[in-house]
């Protein structure tokens, strides 16, 4: 049996190094991953009440349309329900997004240290990937604008960007949009908006009802802590929306993700403590970098990108032994770790483990 020859050497995408692989390996009995920039304060407690609720429906198959959870998203950000698709996770849009659009060699822009599923999806379409450096560790929106070609069909702008954290302002998103040909589909990717309070910060709604070639990616996997549900969802124009639900799976997201999203939506207070949460855990990272002398990309979702100065994987290695998962492994940053923001005292344990780390590769030197 013969592959499509594009894939052959497509890497398969690596997530977090489990809790448990980690206990086992290394024989240690507490292990705390911040690696998946999961919410380590779970889901709000309606989202759990939902989920008992829909037991009883176990062998119904969910909306296909999720009709009601469609109305509710609709409603909450004041656009109409044929301007929403549903995915199992933003992931599944963005794989639906280049089914949809994307024909071999057509031109797709992206930046080159950012979200792996964008290149990924689009490699697997056999379109021709077009990578724009950042600039410290942010998107080059005029580098980016000027890669535009005749044969560029969609571009991806992950702001705040995986993995290192930066966002690009709405000045600047405005700009770009402004001077990008109203053909090319612009796919804004905020899975961590609801993280942000900067007054800077693009307001996506805004932009799409100016500019119709706007997609707005976003999930309930980060901020309202429904990762294992695999539930996110696309906001664009009706017509953009419809060419990527003719590509969509039947009964893509579950009755428990349709639900625990539903409820969770109604849960603002919830969100609210998430991100007050969250915002003093970065500050309290970034305090001890200073402390540690280390330097950090700004930081706006729920996780942190820190130069550690050394080889990122002898830290990654050290920090493991000792029972704290952050995630490295970033060939254009070999020095830098991405660690999620956890609970207070999840953020002791990795600044104590990184400043061991730390203290012990220097004593090897």
């Amino acid at each position: 049996m013969q592959p499509k020859p594009n894939i052959v050497g497509l890497p398969v995408y690596q997530p977090g190094k489990p809790v448990d692989d980690v206990k086992r390996e290394l024989g240690l009995s507490e292990v705390i991953k911040l690696a998946s920039n999961e919410n380590p304060f779970g889901c709000s407690p309606k989202a759990k009440e939902a989920i008992v609720r829909e037991l009883d429906n176990v062998s119904i198959y969910p909306d296909g349309a999720a009709v009601e959870l469609t109305a509710a998203i609709a409603s909450y950000h004041g656009v109409n329900t044929d301007q929403i698709i549903f995915g199992m996770g933003s992931d599944e849009i963005i794989m639906m997004i280049a089914r949809a659009f994307l024909l071999p060699g057509d031109e797709t822009i992206m930046a080159d240290l950012t979200f792996p599923q964008y290149k990924h999806n689009c490699v697997i379409e056999n379109a021709v990937i077009v990578e724009v450096p950042l600039k410290k560790g942010t998107h080059d929106l005029f580098g980016m604008a000027q890669r535009v070609t005749s044969k560029t069909k969609v571009i991806w702008v992950c702001n705040p960007n995986n993995p290192t954290g930066t966002i690009v302002t709405a000045d600047e998103v405005e700009w770009f949009l402004s001077n990008v040909p109203p053909h090319v589909l612009v796919v804004l990717d905020e899975a961590y908006c609801e993280y942000i309070d900067d007054s800077s910060y693009p307001n996506g709604l805004k932009l799409l009802e100016k500019y119709p070639n706007v997609v707005l990616l976003r999930t309930f996997s980060k901020i309202y802590g429904l990762a294992s549900l695999r539930i996110g969802y696309g906001i664009g124009r009706p017509d953009v929306i419809r060419f990527i639900n003719q590509v969509r799976e039947p009964f893509n997201t579950s009755r428990f993700g349709q639900a625990a999203a539903l409820a969770s939506l109604a849960d603002e207070s919830f969100v609210a403590d998430c991100r007050n949460a969250n915002r003093e855990g970065l500050a309290q990272l970034r305090s001890a970098f200073e402390r540690l002398g280390l330097e950090a990309f700004p930081a706006y979702g729920n996780f942190i990108m820190v130069d550690v100065k050394r080889p990122a994987q002898e830290v990654f290695d050290s920090l493991l032994r000792k029972g704290v998962i952050v995630r490295g492994g970033f060939k254009l940053t070999p020095t830098h770790l991405r660690i999620t923001v956890g609970s207070r005292e999840e953020n002791d344990k990795v600044i104590a483990a990184l400043e061991a780390a730390l203290q012990e590769i220097a004593v090897k030197v």
